[in-house]
């Protein structure tokens, strides 16, 4: 099964938290009480995330953490590189991996096709998106694609 670890899937639950109130400050505690995510755990992401140039920390008595910039020109994917590094499906699509038969491998090209296409799909879904509840599309190699193809099925 291909699927996104259980720290990025948190990170962006914490993200989409933060764009919920784009003017406000929340500290690690206030976005750990309103993602229902253990406050350890967004203590690691926020600083994965502002590493990551997407979330800003001011210090101070009414400090906290808010987006980097808007909530509609960050995507999933930038939340995912932010926490995982490269999206790549295997480790020689992005660059060379190590493979002894790497030389050789014919499905090389292949994997970097359908890593592409995750990349888009991921690229397709801004936080904004991932925000408002009734949001039912996203486009995807210039076509508005229903958000349930992206969804994980049973």
């Amino acid at each position: 099964m291909l699927k996104i670890a259980k720290l990025t899937d948190y990170g962006t639950l914490v993200m989409t938290t933060l764009a919920l109130e784009p003017a406000a400050c929340l500290n690690a505690q206030e976005l750990a009480a309103r993602s229902h995510v253990a406050a350890p755990t967004v203590a690691k992401l926020l600083k994965l995330l502002v590493k990551g140039g997407l979330v800003v920390s001011t210090r101070g008595t009414h400090g906290g953490y808010r987006l980097a910039r808007g909530a509609e020109t960050i995507t999933v994917a930038d939340v995912v590189s932010a926490l995982e590094g490269p999206i790549a499906i295997t480790a020689c699509a992005q660059h060379g991996g190590g493979c002894t038969i790497e030389g050789s491998c014919t499905s090389r090209s292949n994997w970097r096709l359908i890593d592409e296409a995750v990349r888009q799909a991921l690229s397709a879904v801004t936080l904004a998106q991932m925000a408002a509840p009734r949001v039912q599309t996203a486009r995807m190699y210039g076509k508005t694609v229903p958000l349930h193809v992206f969804a994980a099925r049973e």
